[in-house]
């Protein structure tokens, strides 16, 4: 299938091992009756594949990705992720389905004060395992993720940066195969933000992860494989990246 063809609706009814998003609306209601945050959104995502989702503010970016997380649920449209009809699913069926696919990345990681950063990646999972079967393996991500020397600090001792590469090892934790980023690097510094996109681009080829970015910096839109522009809840631009010398970043966003 060519790149331009993915943001073309599929046929219904027809699995996808990736991300499939049919005819996809979202409407909130308002003070002025109702405000769409998405208008017939149609598109394929790849399994392995790397996406950035761009825009002004407003533009509908967190509104697609709580959808794809099965967050939300849209207004009419369907939505189809590793096989899964997100919009037809129950509650308890969509948590788990979070559990086994889906780390989540936010701009704030929401890290709770009183834990180190080794408890802070473990609780997120405790309702389905025990913290003896789970601290291993977070051991081993906060390490791959640079802070093998920072397990037991809690998060204030921890740098901004340092802090949201806790968040992406909590993300981590339980091999899923969708990650979703909203707007990872929208607290960082210039460095910082050099330094995460850089692991965030190995992480995803290390756990061969299908994965979705919503963001405003070009410089993360620059690492995806694809880039995905949104204005006013509709798709207004799907291209591959290409790299190349002189490449200007600032059109990218």
């Amino acid at each position: 299938m060519s790149r331009n063809s993915r943001s073309v609706a599929v046929s219904n009814g027809v699995p996808t091992k990736g991300i499939r998003l049919d005819g996809v609306g979202r409407r909130y209601p308002s003070g002025a009756g109702e405000l769409w945050a998405l208008r017939e959104i149609s598109m394929l995502i790849e399994p392995g594949e790397s996406v950035a989702v761009t825009g002004p503010s407003g533009s509908g970016k967190s509104t697609l990705l709580n959808l794809i997380a099965g967050l939300d649920r849209p207004t009419h449209g369907e939505v189809q992720v590793f096989g899964h009809r997100l919009d037809t699913m129950r509650e308890r069926a969509l948590t788990a389905f979070r559990a086994r696919h889906v780390g989540l990345v936010f701009q704030d990681p929401h890290l709770l004060p009183a834990l180190t950063a080794l408890e802070n990646v473990v609780a997120a999972r405790l309702p389905w395992s025990s913290r003896r079967a789970l601290e291993p393996e977070a051991r081993n991500l906060l390490g791959a993720v640079g802070l093998k020397a920072r397990l037991d600090h809690p998060p204030g001792r921890l740098s901004g940066g340092e802090r949201q590469r806790v968040g992406l090892a909590r993300a981590l934790l339980g091999r899923p195969t969708l990650l979703l980023a909203d707007e990872p690097t929208g607290n960082l510094d210039a460095a910082t933000t050099e330094s995460l996109v850089d692991l965030l681009d190995t992480v995803r080829a290390d756990f061969g992860l299908t994965m979705v970015v919503a963001t405003h910096d070009p410089a993360v839109a620059a690492t995806a494989d694809r880039i995905v522009r949104l204005v006013d809840g509709q798709v207004v631009g799907d291209r591959t990246v290409v790299s190349a010398p002189g490449l200007d970043l600032m059109s990218l966003e």
